[in-house]
């Protein structure tokens, strides 16, 4: 499926979507916390709405991409679950009584997390056989990651600290707005029609050894991250660290994140990406450790913080080549809902609520511990399911 010279990727309005749905998570990841906190809300009660994000994924990813597949236009679905976005977003501006929170925080997350699946499978359908191209397309995400990390940090700052943190909401709407006219300005590279029987050959796929080894690596590095997005922010303010430093570490991981996606189509030219999904196993388990046993050494910090470049650009990128192998065409959409449903969803609830069990022993080393314990355990996967198999099946073709 390579797109004719009449059909252009359109670099431009495809980046724009990540680069606005990856703004608003750059104000969410890292100061959604400090916000719940200006809140008054308690460390249980944050881990249970950090744990909302990752409980929608669990069913929201796989809801709207099966709708939109059945859907005669399915780009119509896009256009909606963005303007649900915005729409309930808007809860936050309001002063909501602390139960109120949580309904709120159920509905917004669940049309926040529905979107990005099924826009992958649109960038999917314009670059084709090109998918090793997709990183410079992403990269626009990081981009726009960075830039509010540090411009949100600073402004929180300028305002007085992380106790002025409830300014969050109004900050973060303009980013859903322009989300939206980007949706509205995208479409997918063809027509799309419903196929029958896709179900049922997804599923054989998803049976294969090979494949389920990658959904349960995907899943344990999404666990190992439960501690850092759950409570970083928190992690970090309860060593003496400054909103803007916090910024600061919060950003450089994502600086060093550009640099992977402008240049890691080069080593899926030579390399499967099975083995850059290993790297980025093994870095995490290095970075989480790291940070649970040295928490207020700050260029100990700005090293494991860089290592997110591998923990989530690299192995995000992997994954994305992993399912267009695995999942070729229309299969592709529920892939990607697998992937951010279970992996992302199962494994973000999990790690959010185990992060908030394991707080209060230490106030974060046995989260941290934890979590390289977890990556740890997918790394074993990856290189005895997936990649040792794939060397092994090499050398005997070498052979032959």
């Amino acid at each position: 499926m390579t797109l004719s010279p009449r059909d252009p990727v359109p670099v431009t309005r495809l980046s724009s979507f990540y680069l606005f749905y990856y703004a608003a998570l750059g104000a969410f990841t890292p100061y959604w916390s400090l916000f719940l906190t200006a809140r008054g809300m308690s460390v249980t009660a944050i881990s249970v709405m950090m744990g909302i994000w990752y409980a929608t994924r669990i069913v929201a990813p796989t809801t709207w991409t099966s709708i939109a597949a059945a859907s005669s236009r399915p780009i119509r679905w896009l256009r909606v679950g963005t303007v649900l976005t915005l729409i309930t977003f808007c809860a936050f501006l309001l002063p909501l009584p602390e139960p109120w929170m949580f309904p709120a925080m159920v509905v917004f997350c669940f049309f926040y997390n529905a979107v990005m699946p099924q826009f992958e499978s649109i960038t999917l359908t314009h670059l084709g056989n090109d998918s090793h191209r997709y990183g410079l397309i992403r990269v626009w995400g990081s981009l726009g990651f960075i830039a509010v990390v540090m411009g949100f940090g600073w402004l929180i700052d300028g305002n007085g600290g992380p106790g002025h943190a409830h300014l969050l909401p109004w900050m973060m709407l303009p980013l859903f707005a322009l989300l939206v006219v980007s949706a509205f300005a995208n479409d997918y590279a063809r027509d799309l029609h419903r196929a029958h029987g896709d179900a049922s050959g997804f599923w054989q796929i998803v049976r294969k050894p090979q494949v389920l080894a990658f959904f349960v690596a995907a899943f344990m590095e999404q666990l190992s991250f439960g501690p850092y997005y759950t409570f970083f922010s928190v992690y970090m303010d309860h060593h003496g660290y400054a909103t803007s430093t916090l910024g600061l570490l919060w950003t450089v991981g994502v600086v060093f994140e550009v640099g992977v996606f402008f240049t890691i189509g080069r080593f899926f030219r030579r390399f499967d990406a099975s083995w850059m999904l290993l790297i980025a196993l093994v870095s995490s388990t290095l970075r989480w450790a790291a940070t649970a046993l040295y928490p207020e050494n700050l260029p100990v910090m700005l090293v494991a913080q860089s290592a997110h470049a591998l923990g989530f650009a690299a192995f995000f990128a992997a994954a994305m080549q992993m399912l267009a192998t695995y999942f070729p065409g229309r299969l592709n959409g529920h892939g990607q809902g697998l992937l951010y449903g279970f992996s992302s969803g199962v494994g973000g609830v999990l790690g959010a609520l185990i992060a908030g069990q394991l707080w209060t022993i230490d106030q974060g080393r046995t989260a941290f511990l934890a979590g390289s314990g977890f990556a740890l355990a997918g790394a074993l996967l990856c290189f005895f399911a997936i990649s040792l198999p794939l060397l092994r099946a090499a050398r005997r073709r070498h052979a032959s």
